[in-house]
């Protein structure tokens, strides 16, 4: 199982959720869910996506 740190792209020290299991995208809708079934959604535009890494930048105004 991979599981990813997903980053805000212009905080690289801004962690927005860790261990997330599935990233879906709807328009500038990015719905984040961790292995715990936890949900987070905020407004952005994925960047960068390093799946054997582990870490996803997201670009993103505000993260909450």
């Amino acid at each position: 199982m991979c599981l990813a740190t997903v980053y805000a792209k212009n905080e690289p020290d801004s962690i927005i959720l860790e261990y997330v299991s599935k990233i879906e995208v709807d328009g500038h809708q990015i719905t984040l869910t961790d292995v715990m079934g936890e949900r987070k959604t905020i407004e952005g535009t994925l960047a960068m996506a390093d799946l054997t890494g582990g870490k996803v930048e997201i670009n993103c105004e505000d993260v909450a």
